[in-house]
């Protein structure tokens, strides 16, 4: 992925993506940025889905083709605040990665899961937790 500092300046960065069947609808991104402690961002896998096709997401999270036709690179964009930072990465990766989490738990069946709304508290809790420690 790339991390795009200005029009001019980028650099690639590692990134990983995790998804964890005790949190069904959400995905994350972990940042490795040089020398910085790595940050993790999470948030919906539809959103990410979304994003692949159309501009997508309110809040702190955007994500969006980068060419308004055709299957293009997608920009991320993550805010706290006033900070930004502005990320490019291919679509073949991400849609991959989502057919990988479609195979463990199919898009629309994330509350057939067991006790999901017992899980939810804890799932919160570890998003939180994960929040105050990239903070």
């Amino acid at each position: 992925m790339s991390f795009l500092v200005s029009e001019e300046l980028s650099f690639r960065i590692p990134v990983e993506l995790r998804y964890e069947v005790c949190d069904p609808y959400a995905i994350r991104m972990t940042f490795h940025l040089p020398g910085d402690a790595p940050v993790t961002w999470a948030f919906g896998r539809e959103l990410l889905l979304d994003g692949l096709n159309s501009p997508s997401g309110d809040g702190d999270v955007h994500i969006g083709p980068t060419e308004p036709e055709g299957l293009s690179d997608v920009h991320i964009r993550l805010q706290v605040g006033e900070d930004r930072a502005l990320f490019r990465a291919g679509t073949a990766p991400l849609v991959a990665f989502l057919d990988r989490t479609d195979k463990l738990v199919p898009l629309g069946q994330e509350c057939t899961l067991g006790d999901f709304e017992g899980n939810l508290e804890d799932a919160l809790g570890r998003i939180l937790a994960e929040e105050q420690n990239a903070g």
